[in-house]
């Protein structure tokens, strides 16, 4: 009787085993038929996004303008370095399909099945559109090649890539309910500041995890020694508009003084260069619905 519970239990235990580890470790469900574009279109719309996107500030070579990697991203959990996003097949990322970007930008999977640490910002690439991310595949396809290794991370010895399955998961918890907007304008400041700019990965601060406190979006952080801005209500309270439209072009705060430090080659890079509409969509958002 004792040997019929015990392997009863076992049995349990087992099958408990097998659901836990497809639930912390499946792989996303993706089309793989999806292909990159290549017409002309694709590819404007493309290098647009990798600009919005952020992608230059850490992949572009401090030495040129490929996006080949190399930048030290220091956290409190090691340092990460950004890889070499040309299409160079040995190197970089020119053997991808279509569903290697999503599943690498939206779920943070490498294209032999592991994890990605999020010092890349997958999680928030996530809101991104499959065609958005295809768009950017397809610019950074017409990209050279260039043959640049970067180095592996250095982190402590166990935080390890599967370890981060469930980090996921936690994270998945932490996650809000996603946000609905009558105001078309603000909708789409939405998604750049929290999705394609992501600008919470650095200005929203995060639990002893590194998982970002949702309920303090944008209230500013601490990366190792720099102290990332507030830039949620209570910060930009005084801001109107128009301070905040200027800010993104010029990096001009209201009482005329000029951002520094990365935040200088967020708007140099970035936000400078983009378009009058979408400027103004996150100007909508961050001092229209953020301060409501």
């Amino acid at each position: 009787m004792a040997k019929k519970i015990l392997w009863g239990v076992l049995g349990v235990l087992g099958v408990v085993g097998i659901v836990a580890n497809f639930w912390l470790f499946a792989s996303p469900s993706i089309d793989s038929d999806v292909t990159i574009p290549t017409d002309a279109e694709a590819i404007a719309r493309g290098q647009y996004l990798v600009s919005a996107g952020g992608c230059g500030s850490c992949h572009q070579d401090e030495n040129s303008d490929a996006l080949s990697g190399g930048y030290a991203i220091e956290t409190d959990f090691g340092t990460f370095y950004a890889t070499n996003i040309t299409p160079d097949t040995a190197n970089g990322i020119g053997s991808w399909t279509g569903s290697d970007f999503i599943a690498a930008l939206k779920y943070g999977r490498t294209p032999d099945g592991s994890y990605y640490y999020p010092a890349f910002p997958y999680r928030s690439y996530a809101g991104l559109s499959d065609e958005e991310v295809l768009d950017m595949a397809a610019y950074l396809m017409s990209l050279d090649a260039v043959s640049s290794v970067t180095p592996a991370p250095e982190v402590p010895a166990w935080l390890q890539r599967w370890t981060v399955a469930g980090w996921n998961k936690l994270a998945d918890f932490a996650e809000p309910a996603p946000e609905q907007f009558s105001d078309e304008l603000v909708a789409r400041g939405a998604h750049i500041a929290r999705h394609l700019a992501h600008c919470g990965e650095c200005h929203t601060p995060r639990n002893g995890l590194g998982i970002p406190d949702y309920s303090r979006e944008y209230a500013g952080a601490q990366l190792g020694e720099e102290v990332i801005e507030a830039i949620d209500a209570h910060a930009l309270e005084e801001w109107t508009f128009e301070n905040f439209d200027l800010f993104l072009v010029l990096g001009m705060t209201p009482e005329g003084e000029f951002v520094g430090g990365d935040m200088n080659e967020v708007i140099e890079n970035n936000t400078s260069q983009l378009s009058d509409e979408d400027r103004d969509a996150l100007a909508a958002f961050f001092t229209r619905h953020r301060q409501e």
